[in-house]
Parts: C-alpha cells; sequence; structure tokens
C-alpha cells in the first residue's frame, strides 16, 4: 500500500532525466503540482507519461495529475472504492484499470512513502527510500472529466505488490518501484500493456534495495523535512 509519499528538490532531478529527453530544458516547464512531505490522496503529483495524437509518434510529457484514478466511465469523483493504488496482480483485468494498463502508463516520481506497522492498536510510521537515489513509482493514469463541456482532469494511480523480505515486517504490501532500466519500458506508449508487462514491473522493482526507519507520528496537516528524519540513530 502507498497511502502518503514524500516529494522534495531529489525528485527534480529525476524528471529533469525524463524531461530533457523531449528536447525541453527544465527552466521551460512549470510544475503544476507541489512539493512536499506529506502528499495524500487526491492531491495532485508530477506523472511521467507518453501519448500520441492522430497517429504521430508518441511524446513524452510531464502533467500534474489527481492522485486517485478516475476511468473515463465514471459518472463522477466519488467512487465507492479507493483508486489511489492499483494491485498489480489483477490491474490488467479489472475494469477500472485494464485500458490504462493497456496504454496509460505512467511513472510518479517519490522522495519516498510511508507505512505504518500495526502491532495490536499500535501503529508505527515509518519512511521507505533508496538513500542515494528518487523512487520511480510505476503508475498508470486516465484523463477524466464530468460532461462533455468540462475540461479533462488528469488522474493517476500507483500500482503495489506483495511485500517480501523486511519491508513485509512492515506491511504486506509495497509499491511497485521501477529501476532505471525499467523506465522506458514502462513509459513506452507503443507497447499494448498486459499482465505480462506488469509482472515484469513487479520482478524488476525487486532489484530496488529500499531501506526504512522509523519516524515520528504524522500530524494530517504537518508537511516539512522534518516528518522523513529517523526517530532513533541508523547506527
Amino acid at each position: 500500500m502507498c497511502g502518503r509519499f514524500a516529494m522534495d528538490q531529489t525528485v527534480d532531478e529525476l524528471i529533469t532525466e525524463f524531461v530533457i529527453v523531449t528536447g525541453q530544458q527544465p527552466e521551460n516547464w512549470t510544475p503544476d503540482w507541489r512539493n512536499g512531505y506529506n502528499i495524500k490522496p487526491t492531491e495532485r503529483v508530477a506523472a511521467v507519461f507518453e501519448s500520441s495524437r492522430d497517429g504521430s509518434a508518441p511524446v513524452r510529457r510531464l502533467e500534474g495529475a489527481r492522485w486517485s484514478l478516475l476511468p473515463g466511465w465514471a459518472r463522477d469523483a466519488k467512487l465507492k472504492y479507493p483508486t489511489f493504488n492499483a494491485r498489480s496482480e489483477t490491474a490488467a483485468s479489472k475494469a477500472t484499470f485494464k485500458s490504462s494498463v493497456a496504454s496509460k502508463r505512467a511513472i510518479i516520481p517519490a522522495r519516498g512513502y510511508y507505512e505504518w506497522k500495526t502491532v495490536g492498536k499500535t501503529k508505527t510510521p515509518y519512511f521507505i527510500s533508496e538513500p542515494d537515489s528518487p523512487l520511480a513509482f510505476a503508475g498508470l493514469y486516465s484523463w477524466w472529466r464530468t460532461s462533455p463541456d468540462e475540461e479533462w482532469m488528469l488522474t493517476a494511480t500507483i500500482l503495489t505488490r506483495q511485500a517480501d523480505g523486511p519491508l513485509a515486517d512492515i506491511h504486506e504490501r509495497t509499491p511497485v518501484t521501477l529501476p532505471p532500466h525499467m523506465h522506458d519500458v514502462w513509459l513506452d506508449a507503443t507497447v499494448v500493456g498486459d499482465q505480462q508487462l506488469v509482472d515484469a514491473a513487479v520482478a524488476a522493482s525487486r532489484e530496488v534495495d529500499l531501506v526504512s526507519y522509523e519516524v515520528a507520528p504524522l500530524g494530517r496537516d504537518a508537511d516539512g523535512p522534518e516528518l522523513i528524519e529517523p526517530l532513533k540513530p541508523l547506527f
């Protein structure tokens, strides 16, 4: 599961790598999301994806997206179930996500994410990250609008998988985090995605060496770098 995550200046470095391949320079694009240390579902996040129009070659794009996917057929933004995460095991067959797996895949960059370890009634927050690099979550996106008279809204979700190793001691689920060699593969808009591609992303995500440490409780409106500071010394 991924219910909250952090974006800071280190994420900009990864985003810059994605944008430069389009021929753009960072000073020529304006983010329409915010960096923060307590990003929650339905807030705007950065989404990198490729799309094509009128049969032209795919173009890589960087846009702000609502973190909670709304399928095109949804009548309104209040679904009966949460869509900020999508289970990798079933995303290719679920009506909500299958069209996005096929042709609307994205990367959601992050500094790291929070997870809570539950023992009895006690929930302990942990921050999980790759110390020397920002994370690239495997995501899906969809364009949605309330009516033909309204503007389109970009919405996105983050794929999750069964946790293993030390992460499984914290929570049974973890985001699908892509290593660099899977970035272009996952984003390639000329490839029709299916469960095999999702499974390949999940397998590759196990190559990413994540570390975790306990942090102080997160207040709902708290938002600062102190949120990702270790509560206890790491060594």
